[in-house]
């Protein structure tokens, strides 16, 4: 169906456009190698890229466990009482040399959030500076400027309360414009029916730093103390920027290594994707129920996920009375099969694309269903089971390993919808591209 207003096509007619090509062109040609390949590399080293960026955000809530005096929340915690203490036949001693401070529960909640007022500004300017110049250099700064940042922690914590707050503030605009850069360079680089695949490999980085981070935290402060969690991954973040630098470039045509026969697959793959248009149409962007959609999910499933990702070391120390070593391990099991979940799930959606002939919409609007309403029932459930030390860990971690299904739902849907507008403007025909096969539709 066409379009009676120029350059916007209607509901009933925006699957067909935007599936077409997915599922027409890319099984035409053969596919590029995997192995070695300048597109799986680039996947690898984004995912270490995350795997830094989510070392560097989570660390603070672990650390700030052992920052705390104990006896400064005790009083306002109406919870701390409610579950025994755990046994310990080995008894272990706590290194307790670091510096400790005399911050209320209002005051962590302060420390904890102001990442998050750093981060939400850089997400549109990031985007748009992304789409003008390329991901590399704005990801590969941002992740060394929160790095950097990282490394004066323990300062900025001697200075006060402000002068934490500011710097964590800091380096959440260093961190702020990562998952902008990281769509706009994979904008460039992912085949759509193994854009799944790699953007779930990329992303999943940011589960397996959680997954890491977490208990080797947990044992810095147990057995060092806590400043030297801020110093280890800081340097790690340095080294990795060296390595982005050095081996990844912006776009296949720049890349110097990669073989002019996965470079042609790329290309042909997104011919019809990509636009020399460079003016953005933010009318119909606003107006679009799609845009809305990712837009509503993203709000709603990260208010899940990001108050887990910064309060679950403190809900494990105050409430289920674990202390900082079992706390860093603990917290860290919902992330790992959440990370699981992620990488699984990305290979499943492509091969039910490609393989299956499902649809992009209805593999979106599944893997969404799944990731969304599964997390929400455990959690739930969680908050019904009292002291039940392993039914809250097992509901915890049954409820973020759900949540990685979203990474082939909402997650990536901008790079599905975000060519609607451009491929429009460059209309595949049938006798060029040959006919359809047969689509399952939701």
């Amino acid at each position: 169906m066409k379009s009676p207003v120029p350059d916007l096509a209607p509901s009933d007619g925006e699957e067909g456009e935007d599936r077409t090509p997915l599922l027409q062109r890319a099984p035409r040609g053969e596919t590029a190698p995997v192995c070695c390949s300048a597109r799986y590399n680039l996947a690898f080293l984004a995912f270490l890229g995350f795997f830094v960026l989510y070392s560097l955000r989570v660390n603070l809530s672990v650390a700030l466990v052992d920052m705390v005096d104990s006896n400064t929340t005790a009083a306002d915690n109406r919870t701390a009482n409610e579950c025994a203490e755990h046994p310990a036949p080995i008894k272990v001693l706590h290194n307790q040399t670091g510096k400790k401070y005399r911050w209320d529960a209002a005051t962590q909640g302060w420390i904890l959030g102001s990442f998050f007022y750093g981060y939400i500004v850089m997400q549109i300017p990031a985007g748009y500076v992304a789409s003008r110049s390329g991901g590399k250099l704005l990801l590969g700064f941002g992740i060394l400027g929160t790095a950097v940042f990282t490394l004066f922690t323990p300062l900025a914590a001697d200075f006060g309360v402000g002068a934490l707050v500011a710097l964590r503030a800091l380096e959440g605009l260093g961190e702020g414009v990562t998952f902008p850069a990281m769509h706009a360079m994979w904008s460039s680089w992912a085949p759509p029916l193994e854009r799944s695949k790699l953007l779930s490999i990329s992303y999943a980085g940011a589960q397996f730093g959680t997954v890491v981070s977490l208990p080797l935290s947990g044992i810095i402060c147990f057995y060092m103390n806590w400043t030297y969690i801020f110093y280890l991954f800081g340097i790690v973040g340095i080294i990795w920027f060296i390595l982005w630098i050095w081996l990844v470039t912006d776009t296949p045509e720049t890349h110097k290594t990669i073989s002019p026969y996965e470079k042609e697959y790329i290309l042909s793959s997104l011919r019809n994707q990509l636009s020399s248009q460079k003016s953005v149409p933010w009318i119909p962007m606003l107006k679009s129920l799609a845009l809305w959609a990712i837009v509503v999910a993203h709000f709603s499933y990260n208010w899940t996920f990001y108050t887990l990702l910064t309060l679950l070391p403190t809900y494990m120390t105050e409430v289920l009375r674990f202390n900082i070593q079992e706390n860093g391990f603990l917290s860290a099991v919902p992330y790992l099969g959440c990370w699981l979940c992620m990488i699984l799930s990305g290979q499943a959606a492509d091969n039910l694309r490609a393989k299956w002939n499902f649809s992009t919409l209805c593999v979106r609007r599944v893997f969404s269903l799944i990731g969304m309403i599964g997390p929400a029932v455990f959690l739930v459930a969680a908050g019904f089971i009292g002291c039940d030390y392993s039914l809250a860990v097992a509901f915890l971690t049954i409820s973020t390993t759900l949540g990685g299904f979203c990474s082939s739902g909402f997650s990536i849907n901008h790079l599905d919808i975000a060519p609607s507008f451009l491929r429009r403007r460059h209309p595949i025909t049938a006798s060029a591209e040959g006919e359809a096969p047969p689509v399952h539709t939701c």
